[in-house]
This record gives structure tokens, C-alpha cells and sequence, in this order.
């Protein structure tokens, strides 16, 4: 279990040696995504199909590539769910980019499913493929339009792969949720500006994308003007997105571009309005040994209350939390200085995630008379 400092304010403060997992550490393999197949009709992942083709490309068709499926598929609404980045290279001659079935990849994929991913899991039924990651400190060191080439190409590639495969053979013609985290946001942010432009018919079942931890920019929604940001808590069609911050920086944010437009994780609405940590319906507590959500004695994910507010900041783009604290907080990790929350996105914010994504259905199937 993860040290708690004050189990009613600082239980989110325990994940500071989580981090260190989540860039690449060698902790062991999480439990809490899935990996049974789905009941549904069609063609689902099998585990007698080889985990690439005959020109080496992942094959969705393969479970092996599947991070999660749902062991049923009882709820009216899909998520698809794509993961952060953590490849890391493991000797300087190790690829840049990782094969989709490097075991710290997946490792580090399956803990922070615990954190993010879970957050849908009452909402519907979860989807979330592996895919080949660029190794998060090569890619650091790149000017922000390399890395965005970057994961332009091979990444992208698998998730449009793994999402049509989604669609022609799991979906059913169910309404779905678009979600991911950092690098996983980013290629939803791709799917959106590519596989959804091309297929609108497939773009009038989403319910929303929950583009967080990935700015997402003016000149990008310019440049996609069949794309909506969420402006409240009821919209749908729309994406949702945010970078959280501390007050003060001491360092660049490497996760953040400019011209990010954020939206407040409690009331959200774009409002540059302080909203207190007493309005949050709360976080959760990580296990800083794992990077996995703590569980309580009855198998529970442990709430934290009243721990974090939320205000959006215009000018920097981002979700001002001001009442954490960076030195608790720092990841201890070069590339993400104190006061980058980023790995805080979801679990500072998780049962508002929670409450949004469930009440965006709730509007969904109500506006489309399901």
C-alpha cells in the first residue's frame, strides 16, 4: 500500500516514485485491465492469430495486442481507450521505436490503465489496444513538430489500425467514448483530424474524446473545422481536453504546446473561475511501488477528497491546481520539473472524469432517442 501523509488531503501525493515506473522502470505487471475477450458478435481478437502480418505490422486481429477487451459487452456505449507512452529504450542501440510486444511497454501500459483508463470503466465497454510507442526520452530531446511527426507515423498507424479494426469487427454500431492520455492524446487528436474526417458516418456515433494531457490548440481546431471543443459539462460531439499545472514554474512544461485551450476537469466549462478542491468529487490513490491504483480491503479503488481545485488559465493553457503541493508531487524525474502534474491528470480529477463521461452518455443516448 502507498505511504498516505494525510489520508484525507495528500493520498495523490503517494505517487511520486510511480512516475519512474510510468518513464520506464522495471515494476511488475499491473492487473487491472482485462484481458478477456469480449461475448459480442463478430470477429473478435484471437489468441491463434500471429501478433503481426507478413510485412511485420501489428494485427489487431491477435489478442495479444489488445491491452483490455471487456469481458462483457452489457453497457449501450463503447470506450476506445489509448495509452500513454512507456517504451523505453533498453540498451542506446534498442530501437527508437518499440515493437508492439516490448513487456516493459506493456508493463507500464497495464499500470497506468489502473489510473486512467478505469476512470470509463462504469461508463462502457473497454477497448484499448497496444501500440508501437516512440521511447519517451528520445523523444523529448526532439523541437515539438518532431515529435508530433513522430507520432504522426508509426504510432498513429497502429491506432488507426486498431481502431478500424474496432469498428468494422467489435463496435456493433454502438455510440462511443474516444479517450487516451499524453501520447495516447495525441493520437486520438490524429484520429480525429484524419480517420474521422474521412469517416463521418463513424464520427456521428462518438459521444465525446477526452483528448487529456495533449494540448490540444487553435491552429489545430482551424485547421479541423469539422471538430468542436466541449464549452460545458452537457455537450457532446465534442472534444475534452487539459494539461494540469502548478501556480508557479520553474521549468517548461515539455507536455504542453502554445495555444492550448483547456477545460476546468470539475465544473467543464472554460471559465478562468477558481473552482475549490470541496467541489471535486475526488481522486484517487496510486500505489508509488506499482504506478497502479491502491485498492481497499473490498477490492475499491481508495478515494481522496477535498484534495485538489482547479482553475483554467488562459495565457499558459492549462488547469491551474493550487492546491497541491510540487515538492510532494515532483516526479523526481528531469524530464517533468516540480509542479508538471501531468501524470496527475486523471487521478487528481478521477471521479469527475467519472461523473462527465457518464453524464455526456446520459445526454447522448437521450439527444439520438436511444
Amino acid at each position: 500500500m502507498a505511504m498516505m501523509i494525510d489520508a484525507n488531503k495528500l493520498g495523490i501525493a503517494a505517487t511520486i516514485l510511480a512516475t519512474l515506473f510510468i518513464l520506464g522502470s522495471t515494476a511488475g505487471c499491473g492487473g487491472g485491465a482485462s484481458s478477456t475477450v469480449s461475448t459480442a458478435t463478430g470477429v473478435l481478437p484471437s489468441n491463434t492469430v500471429p501478433a503481426i502480418d507478413s510485412q511485420g505490422n501489428p494485427d489487431f486481429a491477435s489478442s495479444s495486442n489488445w491491452l483490455a477487451l471487456p469481458q462483457a459487452t452489457d453497457k449501450p456505449v463503447d470506450v476506445f481507450y489509448l495509452s500513454d507512452t512507456t517504451y523505453s529504450k533498453a540498451t542506446p542501440g534498442s530501437p527508437d521505436t518499440g515493437p508492439i510486444d516490448d513487456p516493459k511497454m506493456q508493463q507500464g501500459a497495464q499500470a497506468r490503465f489502473t489510473t486512467t483508463a478505469a476512470a470509463f470503466e462504469t461508463v462502457g465497454n473497454i477497448y484499448a489496444p497496444y501500440n508501437r510507442q516512440v521511447d519517451s526520452q528520445y523523444k523529448s530531446t526532439l523541437p515539438i513538430p518532431e515529435q508530433l511527426s513522430l507520432e504522426a507515423g508509426i504510432p498513429t498507424a497502429d491506432a488507426v489500425s486498431a481502431f478500424d479494426y474496432y469498428i468494422n469487427n467489435m463496435n456493433d454500431g454502438k455510440p462511443f467514448i474516444l479517450a487516451g492520455h499524453s501520447q495516447g492524446s495525441n493520437l486520438i487528436a490524429n484520429l480525429l483530424s484524419g480517420y474521422m474526417k474521412d469517416h463521418p458516418e463513424v464520427y456521428k456515433r462518438m459521444v465525446a474524446a477526452y483528448v487529456i494531457g495533449f494540448s490540444v490548440t487553435g491552429d489545430y481546431l482551424q485547421q479541423n473545422p469539422q471538430l468542436q471543443l466541449a464549452s460545458g459539462p452537457d455537450d457532446t460531439g465534442v472534444i475534452v481536453s487539459y494539461n494540469t499545472e502548478a501556480p508557479v514554474m520553474k521549468a517548461n512544461n515539455p507536455v504542453t504546446m502554445p495555444g492550448g485551450i483547456a477545460i476546468n476537469p470539475i465544473t467543464w466549462t472554460r471559465s478562468e473561475a477558481l473552482v475549490p478542491a470541496t467541489q471535486n468529487l475526488g481522486g484517487i490513490e496510486v500505489d508509488p511501488q506499482t504506478g497502479e491504483a491502491v485498492l481497499d480491503a473490498s477490492g475499491n479503488l481508495v478515494k481522496v477528497q477535498n484534495y485538489a481545485d482547479a482553475q483554467v488559465n488562459f495565457q499558459r493553457g492549462v488547469v491551474i491546481c493550487s492546491t497541491a503541493d510540487p515538492s510532494q508531487l515532483a516526479p523526481g524525474n528531469p524530464m517533468l520539473a516540480a509542479g508538471i502534474y501531468h501524470m496527475y491528470d486523471y487521478p487528481l480529477y478521477f471521479f469527475d472524469i467519472r461523473a462527465n463521461a457518464e453524464n455526456r452518455v446520459a445526454r447522448f443516448l437521450a439527444g439520438k432517442g436511444y
